[in-house]
């Protein structure tokens, strides 16, 4: 465990010696409303070494060598976004092992299911979702960290030896960077959008508008308490309020605080009283432009990227998804922002 600036200093010759580093990180977004670094799990060669972000170390000096890098993930949004958010770090070079999976033809990518069918290893389960501030850190979460990154480096070598077999290693590394290109991109939450829950889009007006107002008040609680949204209240309990209220019931929680109930029912109060013209729109999914026989050229592309799924034992959804077929059968000129080189040889746009 890494938590000085001194014995950051001492490993920092055994990253410099080598091309490839197993990077895997640890949040606490579980337990808090503002998400921490809690975690950097790191294997270098043969060694494993968790460096701990919540002790007083500078871990600038760990960026700038991991910036000259390959930095090898399991899954790389996450862990990228959470290390440049964190701490402006960004990789230079990237091998995902979820990507290699799924251009092997893999149909289970997990790492548990990886290391499974490489190295016939059953990882232990049951810290996905421990509260990774916690410290001192017991030894059954550092062995569960420990092993994030600990089969990365040997299982790389593997899928790489395999997508050279196969004559894949350029549609991997196409793929890989403009996973690290997506990655950089900084994501914002569209406030109109936002407070749509899942099973929000077939209930009336009215009913969205409390739920808009409950979701509000809920995202205020949440980051008062730096506690996840969840553990104030859960969203089916929202979308069954929402309901109640319109209804004319009142629906009583008893986990809720006094303060918390006063809030809770003077936002769906609020929300009650408002004029129907101020009740949120149905959201509408944006439109395709009209192309003369879309339909057509939509099944078109279908069936040369189904064609080619068979052939190469790939997931049909991996070469391009049903939406980016439409738009592309849409606007062409859309296929280099919705498809990498190797997608677009295939389908031939």
């Amino acid at each position: 465990m890494i938590t000085s600036d001194h014995q950051l200093a001492e490993i920092l010759p055994e990253l410099h010696a080598v091309e490839r580093v197993a990077v895997d990180t640890e949040a606490d977004s579980l337990h808090c409303y503002f998400e921490k670094l809690c975690l950097i799990q790191l294997t270098v060669g043969d060694k494993d070494y968790l460096v701990d972000p919540l002790s007083p170390v500078d871990l600038q000096p760990l960026c700038g060598v991991l910036a000259e890098k390959e930095i090898v993930l399991q899954g790389m949004d996450f862990d990228l976004r959470l290390l440049r958010r964190t701490l402006g770090f960004a990789a230079r070079e990237v091998f995902d092992t979820v990507i290699a999976a799924r251009l092997l033809g893999l149909r289970e990518f997990s790492l548990a299911a990886l290391v499974q069918q490489y190295f016939g290893v059953t990882l232990a389960k049951g810290s996905q979702k421990a509260n990774w501030a916690r410290r001192p850190l017991p030894p059954a979460m550092a062995e569960y960290a420990k092993n994030d990154t600990h089969f990365l480096l040997p299982l790389a070598a593997k899928m790489e030896a395999q997508l050279e077999e196969r004559g894949r290693m350029r549609w991997f590394r196409q793929s890989c960077q403009r996973a690290l290109e997506l990655a950089a991109v900084q994501r914002e939450r569209d406030p109109d959008q936002v407070w749509r829950l899942s099973g929000s889009g077939t209930l009336p007006a009215q009913t969205n508008a409390v739920l808009r107002a409950l979701w509000h008040w809920r995202d205020q609680e949440a980051q008062l308490a730096d506690r996840p949204a969840f553990h104030i209240l859960q969203n089916s309990a929202l979308l069954e309020s929402a309901a109640r209220f319109v209804a004319g019931e009142v629906p009583d929680y008893r986990h809720l605080t006094e303060r918390r109930r006063r809030g809770f029912l003077s936002a769906a109060r609020e929300a009650l009283e408002l004029p129907e013209s101020e009740w949120p729109q149905r959201a509408v999914r944006p439109r395709l432009p009209r192309v003369r026989d879309l339909d057509k050229r939509v099944e078109e592309l279908r069936r040369r990227r189904d064609q080619h799924a068979t052939v190469l034992e790939l997931d049909p959804s991996f070469i391009a998804s049903r939406s980016a077929l439409e738009n592309i059968a849409a606007d062409e000129s859309r296929s280099d922002q919705l498809l990498v080189e190797w997608q677009r040889e295939l389908l031939e746009v």
